[in-house]
């Protein structure tokens, strides 16, 4: 069975998900993991499905990017079926006023630090920046990196905090 990674991003419409979801049910793809957001006007979507071959599945979305308002982008990936370094889930939020390189600056401390960013999100209200990023932290990382994210946060004028999350239960 192919693994495949799937990109679409462009201009926002009613319809792209349930447009992509038809075209590769159609083909027998099965949709195992994915994420969809709206970011300023525009739509993106990555996933990751199961089925056909990446040709196959860039005959189908095609005609969805003829008019030339989105992109979509079909890679073969291996799947990787390795388990994952278990690590203590924790969030960093990231509040202050806009400025050049908070994301840069955040995710080296934590690259630093070993942490696997999981998730993040960033969202800019005015003259607001929010940063929310889910953080798998290798054990007992989580006191020194808070004390080197509220550095790093001094530095760049914003607040930023770090606190255990419980793991989702699905």
């Amino acid at each position: 069975m192919n693994e495949l990674a799937i990109t679409v991003i462009g201009h926002d419409r009613p319809g792209i998900v349930a447009d992509v979801a038809e075209a590769l049910a159609g083909l027998g793809a099965n949709l195992t993991d994915s994420t969809m957001t709206r970011l300023r006007g525009h739509f993106a979507m990555t996933l990751v499905c199961t089925g056909p071959d990446a040709a196959a599945v860039e005959n189908a979305l095609a005609p969805l990017a003829a008019d030339g308002r989105l992109l979509a982008s079909v890679l073969s990936v291996v799947a990787d079926r390795a388990e994952a370094t278990p690590g203590e889930p924790h969030q960093v939020a990231v509040y202050g006023a806009d400025r050049l390189g908070i994301v840069a600056a955040v995710t080296r401390v934590l690259a630093s630090a070993g942490a696997n960013v999981t998730d993040l999100t960033t969202r800019l209200a005015g003259q607001l920046y929010v940063l929310i990023a889910e953080v798998d932290l290798p054990a007992g990382a989580a006191e020194d990196l808070s004390g080197r994210l509220a550095e790093v946060g001094r530095g760049l004028d914003v607040e930023v905090t770090l606190r255990r999350v419980d793991p989702d239960v699905l």
